[in-house]
């Protein structure tokens, strides 16, 4: 297997939900893992996501876990995530659905280097960045 980078967030206890939704976004395979199927189903937290990985037939690979008891958490902090390409009507419905309930940081338009960019925070309060070639 090759070396792959993509993004792997930490939630405050709702991974699950995350997890889902973005499922539900972008399709794919979600495996979610509890830290109850590692650690028993009396161990602190069971019910929250050890580890997390969604896969989409696109190529796209997101991980995610809750924040273990007593690790820092700070949504939105050192991440921001890109989707980009040609495929106009793929990008406008992913940032639809992931601005809806979310804060637009810049509205999805042409710019000035000639695509279409936007940027928002989805209702978790993560940052994407949404870049259309030439459209």
């Amino acid at each position: 297997m090759a070396s792959r980078l993509n993004p792997y967030i930490s939630f405050a206890g709702n991974a699950r939900e995350a997890m889902e939704f973005y499922e539900s976004v972008f399709g794919g395979t979600l495996r979610l893992d509890t830290f109850g199927e590692f650690s028993g189903p009396e161990a602190p937290e069971a019910e929250k996501i050890m580890h997390g990985m969604l896969e989409t037939d696109n190529g796209f690979t997101l991980m995610a876990a809750d924040t273990p008891p007593g690790m820092p958490h700070n949504p939105g902090d050192n991440i921001n995530i890109s989707l980009s390409g040609d495929d106009v009507d793929e990008l406008r419905g992913y940032w639809e659905k992931l601005s809806a309930d979310g804060t637009v940081t810049v509205p999805l338009e042409k710019q000035m280097w000639g695509d279409e960019f936007g940027a928002c925070q989805d209702r978790f309060g993560i940052g994407w960045m949404v870049n259309i070639s030439g459209s």
